[in-house]
């Protein structure tokens, strides 16, 4: 069934005139009555009753019209659906991440994501860099954001997305807990939490590299995710090196504090498939942090 059909139908059993029909229509009037006539013949019934001084709809164009209605509005919606798919405005979109976007740039990202693209679904997955760039890799989520590593695979792509000092988490009744700043040097003997390097291999280095150049290796215990992390310092099993966006963590128990002399940086990246051309990802994409 030819959708032209309906809508001149339409045009006609509104206007019950063939001319302001065909005018309507931005059409001649012969074109329109040989729809009607053609789509007559398709159905096998009489929708229309003429005569020299007036048009009427028969019962069974009564009840074809509000058929054609709900035809050409499901037609209209499929057009509007697909065009809103290619421009990215609808679909469905799978982000992982590890705690430190959720802790600065994040929430916020993700607000006004939704609010400029509410036909897409997006779905939420925290975890470790490496299971995240895996998960990537595999195709099971979108887009990750990760620690930002030179172990990428050649099939991701990346973008720095956040570059952060370290501060050193203390427990509160730590001696250097008093400190406005912390020596790092003054730390030596302490235990160290942090993640194991396969977890986050830039932010290990970063962390042994500014203990090593305070004059000694630390002394690592080793926990996969961030807000594990600061639950340890606040129990008082050692203190730890963070990114400064995580003190948004409030944990009962913990101070930080920023470094004293060299501020030693972490960085954060999106990585994605080069692959992958979806236009909801490319969104998304839009909207992420520039670093430069």
């Amino acid at each position: 069934m030819d959708m032209r059909h309906l809508r001149c139908f339409v045009a006609v059993a509104e206007e019950l005139h063939f001319g302001r029909a065909a005018q309507r229509l931005h059409l001649t009037q012969p074109p329109v009555s040989l729809a009607i006539k053609e789509l007559e013949d398709e159905l096998g019934v009489r929708l229309l009753e003429r005569t020299s001084r007036r048009i009427a709809l028969t019962p069974a164009g009564a009840e074809a019209l509000q058929d054609a209605y709900a035809v050409l509005a499901s037609a209209d919606l499929m057009r509007r659906r697909a065009q809103e798919a290619a421009q990215g405005l609808m679909g469905s979109l799978t982000i992982g991440f590890i705690s430190l976007p959720a802790y600065s740039f994040l929430p916020t990202l993700l607000r006004r994501f939704t609010q400029d693209y509410p036909r897409v679904k997006v779905s939420l997955l925290e975890g470790t860099t490496d299971q995240l760039i895996h998960d990537v890799e595999s195709g099971r989520i979108d887009l990750g954001l990760v620690f930002q590593t030179s172990d990428l695979p050649p099939t991701l792509d990346a973008q720095l997305v956040l570059l952060e000092p370290l501060v050193v988490a203390l427990p509160e009744h730590h001696p250097a807990a008093a400190q406005a700043t912390v020596s790092l040097g003054k730390l030596a003997q302490e235990q160290f939490l942090g993640f194991e390097r396969h977890n986050g291999p830039m932010m290990f280095d970063a962390i042994v590299a500014t203990c090593m150049k305070h004059g000694f290796s630390p002394q690592i215990f080793s926990a996969r995710q961030m807000h594990t992390i600061v639950s340890m310092v606040s129990g008082g099993l050692g203190v730890a090196l963070v990114p400064a966006c995580v003190q948004a963590l409030q944990r009962q128990g913990v101070v930080y504090r920023p470094l004293r002399g060299d501020k030693p940086q972490v960085a954060t990246e999106a990585v994605w498939r080069s692959s992958d051309q979806s236009p909801v990802l490319q969104a998304f994409r839009q909207m992420l942090p520039k670093v430069k």
